[in-house]
């Protein structure tokens, strides 16, 4: 008899359990590709207000950086990363660079440092944002140094992940661009046939 009621009883309380396991409401990944960009306002370089909602319009590139990331480096001082910069951006493209590492963290570095610092890598992006309170890094789930996201003009999430097929930077004839690739098939007015992809490289520095 006790044991039959003590049953039920944890029967009832797993059940319960349960219930409220499916109630929790799931862990945000970030925006879905073929959904509206996540707006954001944020302030660049020169303290200027950078508003995603005022380039509709524009294809817009969102790349997630930090100097002090050894694949960041690899492709700012093997000049990849500023000749597709350079490349779109005079196609009329916007390339919005994400710094999202935290004010404590030491590979943080003020406006004036990244000023220099991308000025001597040659960087080719319209605009670098600031955002030390990881809030945008967030909204989109960005996990790391770089991680690439492409908006179509109409604000709608194309493609995200990483910036190629070659996270230790030992291919040559057989590297595939995914932003690219994602970008020539936009400006030719094609879907974007590989929309997402696993990003590789450092952890951002929330």
């Amino acid at each position: 008899m006790h044991f039959s009621l003590r049953s039920r009883i944890g029967k009832l309380l797993l059940s319960a359990l349960v219930t409220a396991v499916l109630a929790l409401p799931l862990m945000a990944e970030g925006p879905a590709v073929g959904k509206p960009a996540p707006e954001f306002s944020a302030k660049d370089l020169q303290g200027k207000t950078v508003n995603l909602a005022d380039l509709k319009g524009k294809i817009v590139v969102l790349e997630w950086t930090n100097p002090g990331c050894p694949f960041v480096q690899r492709h700012y001082k093997t000049a990849d990363m500023p000749a597709i910069q350079k490349e779109f951006t005079e196609k009329g493209i916007v390339w919005i660079t994400v710094n999202s590492t935290n004010k404590e963290h030491r590979d943080y570095r003020d406006a004036s440092e990244l000023k220099k610092i991308y000025g001597d890598w040659h960087a080719s992006f319209s605009d670098m944002v600031l955002d030390p309170e990881g809030t945008i890094g967030k909204l989109y789930d960005a996990k790391t140094t770089p991680n690439m996201f492409v908006i179509d003009a109409k604000g709608i999430l194309q493609y995200k992940g990483a910036i190629d097929n070659d996270p230790r930077g030992s291919k040559e004839s057989d590297r595939l661009n995914y932003v690219r690739q994602a970008l020539d098939e936009l400006l030719a007015g094609k879907m974007v046939e590989t929309s997402d992809t696993t990003p590789y490289g450092c952890s951002v520095k929330y």
